[in-house]
C-alpha cells in the first residue's frame, strides 16, 4: 500500500459533510494552509498518521512541505473515520508551532529555570536517581506512544526494581479496566466501531460523544440522515449537543446509573425476558471476589430495585425505566451502550462498568453484531500503551501483574534479568503516588507526556505541598506543571518522531517520523535512553543484565549494538521498531497478539489478537470471543468468554448495590459539581489553547448554570461567581443556554484553561478497586462577585 498521495488525488476523493459542521466534523483540508501553498502544490507530500488527541484513533494524511507541516485531512482509507475529522483533527499540525515551544534543557538554579546543555540535565537526573532510585517515580501518560512506555516500564521496574510508575490513564481508564478484567478476565472491548453501523440503539451512558467523539457519532448521524431505523438515547446529569441528536433523554441524580442499571436486570427478570440459554450457558454470578452465588441468590439481590425503588432515586420516571427494560427485552434489537468519562470517573467506576456489562450479558446483548457494551477512550493510546503495555504500578507488560510469579519470571526472561529481580510489591497509584510526593515518601519523580499541576483532583494537595522534591519534567510547551520542575526536557511530538499508538477498538497505529522537531527537543524515548545510559556509565548495577549488558541494548538487524543514547545515532535509527519487536513477545500470553512492525507501516491499524493465518496472511479480529471472528475461539463454541480466571469460559454476573458518593449537596454547599471537556479543547489545554482558530472559538472557561439556579442567583451570561467547596475556590464567567443546561441544583466546568484551575475544587476520592478519582461531583456553592 503506498502511504503517500499527492494532494490532487486526495482532492479528488474529498467531500464536505456540511451536516456535520456544527459539531466540528466533516471532510475537506484545515484551515492553516496558507494560501500560497493553496495555488502551488509542488513539493507537498501526504503521509499517514493517527491523530494526536482522543482515543478514537481518526487517521490522518499530513501534509509536509519544506520540512514543515501545512496540513492535515481526513485519511479516507482509514476504516476508523473515512476521510472525516473533528475540528482538532484538521488542526492538529498547528499544535507544533506555538511561539512558546520548548527548545532547549532547563534547569533550576538560583529559583529560576536557565537554559542547559542536555549533557548537564541527563547528569542531573541521574544523579539524583542515584541517591534514592528506588523512591524515584515516573508519572506518564495515555499519550505515550507504545515504545515510550515500554522503554519506562523496563527503565524503572527492571532497572530501578521499582513499581512507582503509573500514568495520567488512572485519572479516566481504571475504572474501565477493571471493569473489563472482572468481568471477563482481561481488559479491553469485546465489539468495534463497526458495531455502530449496525445496531438499532445507542445508549449513552453519561456520555456526551457528540463532542468528546465527534467522528464517532457522525456514525450515527450519517445513518439517521439516510433513513436508517436507528434511536439514540441519552442518559445523562445535563442536557447537551448530544442531547440535542437524541430521541429519549433521560436525566438521572448523579451516581444513580447504578440504580439504573440494577432495575433493568430487576425488570428483565420479573418479565422473564432475559436471554436464559445464554445466561445458562455464558455467565456464573458472583457477591464480591470470593463468593460465587446462584442465580437465584442473584434474583433475591435485584429485588429492591424495582421501579418505583429507582424511579425515587434517581429521578427517573418509570416509564422510562420501562422503555429501557423493553429495548433490552426484545431479542431483536441490537443495542450498543457508549460511555467514557462519566461511568469511569466515579467512586463506584469499577461497579457500575460491571452493571452495565451486567445488563448486556443478561440479555445476551454482546459480542454480535450492532450488540455490545463499550467503553471509549479519552486518549490517543491509553489503550495501547498504559493498558496494554502496562505502564501501571502494578502492572507489567501484556496483562500481566508484578504480584504474580510466573509473569514476573516471564518479564525477567524476556528482558534478560537475574530472576528475583522484579518487585512483587506494586507501587503507589497516582492520587497516592502524588500525595507521597507531598510527604517525602517519593522523593523524586519524572513526568513524561502529561500535565498534572492542572490535570489531578484536589490540587492543593499535591504538587504544590511537594517542597523539596526533585521534579524532572519533559514538556512541549511551559504548562501548570514545568513551574514546579527542576529540570525541564524539551520533547519532540507527534510526527517530530516516529511512533505507535493504540485505540479504543484494539486497533494499533504505526508512523514515521516526518518533521524535526525544534531547537534541541529530542524525543522521549531518548531521553530515558540516556538517561539509563548514563547511570551504567556511572556503574549503576540495575542498568546492567544478568550478562553485565546495558538493560536498554538496542541491536540492529545481525546483532550489533546501536549507540542509542548517543542523539545522533538515535535520530538515524529506527529505534521504535526494535523496541516495539521486543514488546510483541508479552502480548500472547492474554491473546492480545501483535502483528510484526512492518505489518503496520502498511496499514491502517489493525485490530489484535492479528493472527497469521494458513495463507500466511496477518488477520485482524474485528469482534472478541465470537467464532469465525476471534481465532481463539474454537470450532463449535459460537461465543466464549475464553479469558475467564475460573477457566470455564463464562463471563460474570456481579451483584453490586448501589452506593451513594462520599460527598453530597448539603445547605453549606447546596449544588452538584461536574467538570469534563469541550469540542474545541483536549484535556488541560497545552495544544489545543496555542492554536488560534480552537483558541478563539473558546478562549477561556466559564460556568454553566441551569436557567432556574441563575435567576435565584440573579446571575446572567458573563456575570462572575465564586465556585467555592471545602478545597478551594475560583471565580468564572457564567454560561446560561449554551452549549449544554445543567440539570437544576447543577453546574458544569470544563478544565482545558489553566488560568482557571477548577481542580482547585474537586475532590480526590476514588474507586476502591480502580483507584480513579471521581470528577464528575462534588459539593460547591456558588456566590456572586
Amino acid at each position: 500500500m503506498n502511504n503517500t498521495v499527492t494532494r490532487r488525488d486526495f482532492l479528488k476523493t474529498s467531500a464536505k459533510i456540511s451536516a456535520l459542521a456544527a459539531l466540528g466534523v466533516g471532510a475537506g483540508v484545515t484551515p492553516f494552509v496558507q494560501a500560497s501553498e493553496e495555488k502551488n502544490s509542488s513539493g507537498l507530500k501526504w503521509h499517514k498518521a493517527p491523530c494526536r488527541f482522543c482515543g478514537t484513533g481518526c487517521g490522518l494524511l499530513v501534509g509536509v512541505k519544506k520540512g514543515r507541516v501545512v496540513a492535515t485531512q481526513g485519511d479516507p482509507e482509514a476504516p476508523v473515520n473515512k476521510g472525516l475529522l473533528c475540528a482538532k483533527g484538521y488542526h492538529a499540525g498547528g499544535a507544533l508551532y506555538g511561539k512558546d515551544r520548548l527548545r532547549t534543557p532547563l534547569i533550576r538554579k538560583n529559583g529560576k529555570l536557565e537554559p542547559a546543555s542536555w549533557d548537564e540535565a541527563i547528569d542531573l537526573i541521574a544523579d539524583n536517581i542515584i541517591k534514592d532510585p528506588t523512591r524515584f517515580a515516573v508519572y506518564g501518560s495515555g499519550q505515550w506512544t507504545i515504545p515510550e512506555g515500554y522503554v519506562s516500564m523496563k527503565f524503572l521496574k527492571g532497572g530501578l526494581k521499582s513499581n512507582q510508575i503509573d500514568p495520567n490513564a488512572r485519572l479516566c481508564m481504571a475504572s474501565a479496566v477493571v471493569g473489563f478484567i472482572t468481568t471477563f478476565g482481561v481488559d479491553e472491548p469485546s465489539g468495534c466501531y463497526d458495531d455502530l453501523d449496525v445496531c438499532d440503539t445507542v445508549i449513552c451512558w453519561g456520555n456526551n460523544w457528540a463532542e468528546m467523539h465527534p467522528v464517532l457519532f457522525s456514525r450515527f448521524f450519517d445513518r439517521k440522515a439516510k433513513g436508517d431505523k436507528i434511536k439514540m438515547i441519552d442518559m445523562a446529569t445535563r442536557r447537551t449537543r448530544t442531547t440535542e441528536a437524541a430521541d429519549h433523554y433521560i436525566e438521572f441524580q448523579p451516581q444513580t446509573d447504578m440504580l439504573i442499571a440494577n432495575g433493568i436486570c430487576h425488570l428483565l427478570i420479573k418479565r422473564g425476558t432475559y436471554d436464559k440459554k445464554f445466561v445458562q450457558d455464558k455467565v456464573r454470578f458472583k457477591a464480591n471476589d470470593k463468593l460465587d452465588i446462584t442465580f437465584e441468590q442473584y434474583v433475591a439481590f435485584l429485588e429492591e430495585y424495582t421501579p418505583e425503588h429507582v424511579s425515587k432515586l434517581s429521578g427517573v420516571s418509570v416509564e422510562q425505566l420501562n422503555m429501557l427494560a423493553d429495548l433490552f427485552s426484545d431479542p431483536k434489537e441490537k443495542i450498543v451502550s457508549l460511555w467514557c468519562m462519566g461511568m469511569n470517573q466515579h467512586t463506584r467506576g469499577t461497579a457500575i462498568n460491571n452493571l452495565v456489562y451486567n445488563v448486556h450479558l443478561l440479555s445476551g446483548k454482546i459480542a454480535k453484531p450492532g450488540s455490545t457494551p463499550f467503553s471509549l477512550t479519552g486518549q490517543p493510546s491509553a489503550c495501547g500503551t498504559c493498558r496494554e503495555v502496562g505502564t501501571l504500578a502494578h502492572a507489567l507488560p501484556g496483562g500481566r501483574v508484578v504480584k504474580n510469579e510466573e509473569h514476573r519470571r516471564e518479564t525477567e526472561e524476556i528482558w534478560n534479568l537475574p530472576a528475583g529481580t522484579l518487585n512483587p510489591k506494586p507501587g503507589f497509584h497516582t492520587v497516592a503516588m502524588f500525595k507521597a510526593l507531598a510527604t517525602g515518601d517519593i522523593t523524586g519523580m519524572w513526568v513524561q507526556v502529561t500535565n498534572p499541576g492542572q490535570s489531578m483532583p484536589n490540587l492543593n494537595e499535591t504538587l504544590k505541598k511537594a517542597h523539596d522534591r526533585f521534579f524532572v519534567v519533559s514538556e512541549i510547551y511551559p504548562t501548570a506543571t514545568t513551574v514546579y520542575a527542576d529540570v525541564v526536557l524539551p520533547s519532540a511530538m507527534w510526527v517530530e518522531k516516529n511512533g505507535l499508538f493504540g485505540n479504543s477498538e484494539r486497533r494499533t497505529h504505526q508512523w514515521f517520523k516526518l518533521v524535526e522537531p525544534p531547537g534541541e527537543a529530542r524525543d522521549d524515548v531518548w531521553q530515558t535512553i540516556a538517561v539509563a545510559r548514563r547511570l551504567y556509565e556511572k556503574g549503576f548495577e540495575g542498568m546492567k543484565d544478568k550478562n553485565g549488558e546495558f538493560l536498554l541494548k538496542i541491536t540492529d538487524d545481525n546483532g550489533a549494538e546501536v549507540e542509542a543514547w548517543k542523539w545522533e545515532v538515535f535520530n538515524l535509527f529506527n529505534v521504535d521498531r526494535v523496541l516495539f519487536e521486543e514488546y510483541r513477545k508479552f502480548t500472547t500470553k492474554k491473546h492480545k497478539d501483535l502483528a510484526p512492525y512492518e505489518e503496520y507501516v502498511s496499514h491502517r491499524g489493525m485490530r489484535w489478537p492479528v493472527v497469521k493465518d494458513s495463507m500466511g496472511v496477518w488477520r485482524e479480529t474485528p469482534r472478541r470471543y465470537v467464532e469465525g471472528e476471534d481465532p481463539y475461539v474454537k470450532r463449535g463454541e459460537g461465543i466464549s468468554f475464553y479469558m475467564a480466571k475460573a477457566g470455564d469460559n463464562r463471563a460474570i454476573i456481579w451483584a453490586r448495590p448501589y452506593e451513594p458518593p462520599p460527598e453530597v449537596p448539603d445547605q453549606e454547599y447546596p449544588f452538584w459539581l461536574c467538570t469534563g471537556r469541550v469540542v474545541e479543547h483536549w484535556h488541560t489545554g497545552t495544544m489545543t489553547r496555542r492554536i488560534k482558530e480552537l483558541y478563539h472559538a473558546n478562549p477561556r472557561a466559564y460556568v454553566e448554570l441551569n436557567p432556574d439556579d441563575a435567576e435565584a442567583l440573579d446571575v446572567f451570561n458573563n456575570d462572575l461567581v465564586k465556585i467555592v467547596s471545602r478545597r478551594g475556590s475560583i471565580e468564572l464567567p457564567v454560561s446560561i443556554n449554551g452549549r449544554s443546561t445543567p440539570q437544576k441544583g447543577a453546574v458544569f466546568v470544563p478544565f482545558f484553561d489553566e488560568s482557571k484551575l477548577i481542580n482547585l475544587v474537586t475532590l480526590d476520592a476514588y474507586c476502591p478497586q480502580s483507584k480513579e478519582p471521581d470528577y464528575k461531583k462534588c459539593a460547591v456553592r456558588l456566590e456572586k462577585v
